[in-house]
């Protein structure tokens, strides 16, 4: 079997609405093939879609359908965490099948914090861990010199690309994605001097964080935790 016919090379099949480095939970509920237009396309031609082994649907072309894109639908059921690996053939009177290269894409449908994507709060994530003295006594403005140190645990399906982005208020703070050896290890970061004093002084400032994996899969944000945010009298010198 060859992915050329006549000279004329196939290309791999597309999925137009992935826009991560795979398919997660959404994608996985509304998976649609691409199939571009090939040199020798004609009607009465028939595709033949294939999800690793198994046969997804196919369809006969019609004189409308040559030279333009074809969409396959693919049944969610289809999609299972992994890599999967999709292809698609042509079948024409008299030849043997034309056999497109294969697509090789991951599936992640594990969530980050174990619940489905888009939920508001995860009650599975542990609130972001802050100093006991902040904790305690909240941050002064005119104190702080390095930033205010924060940890977060371990969480339920931790995997390498996760991006973490901490929420200081209404102000944002997007790490650096989870390399394998942060895996299952507590992640430490800083909120930044400069975010701290830009989000000012707040008797109850909210603090939480959210994750999203390699794939697109949102965690939605962890419980938040107050922090007392002060003034002192050299806060106006720092500015």
């Amino acid at each position: 079997m060859s992915s050329t016919f006549n000279g004329f090379e196939l290309l791999p099949p597309g999925l137009p609405q992935l826009s991560h480095d795979g398919i997660g939970l959404l994608a996985a509920s509304h998976l649609v093939v691409r199939i571009e237009p090939y040199a020798c396309m004609e009607e009465g031609d028939l595709l033949e879609l294939f999800w690793g082994e198994r046969f997804v649907t196919s369809r006969f072309l019609n004189c409308t359908d040559v030279d333009y894109p074809i969409f396959m639908r693919v049944p969610e059921s289809f999609a299972e965490s992994g890599v999967a690996h999709i292809h698609y053939q042509v079948m024409k009177i008299g030849i043997s099948p034309l056999i497109s290269p294969v697509a090789h894409v991951t599936v992640k449908l594990d969530c980050p914090g174990g619940i489905a994507a888009g939920s508001e709060e995860n009650q599975y994530l542990a609130p972001l861990s802050l100093p006991v003295p902040v904790k305690q006594c909240g941050v002064s403005l005119s104190h702080i010199k390095r930033g205010v140190p924060v940890a977060i645990e371990p969480y339920l399906n931790m995997a390498e690309g996760d991006a973490i982005t901490l929420r200081w208020g209404d102000l944002r703070l997007d790490l650096p994605a989870l390399q394998g050896r942060d895996v299952d290890n507590i992640v430490h970061a800083r909120v930044p001097k400069a975010m701290v004093l830009e989000g000012g002084r707040d008797e109850r400032l909210e603090v939480t964080y959210c994750v999203i994996d390699r794939v697109g899969n949102a965690s939605g944000w962890a419980p938040a935790c107050n922090v007392r945010v002060f003034c002192a009298p050299m806060e106006l010198e720092l500015r």
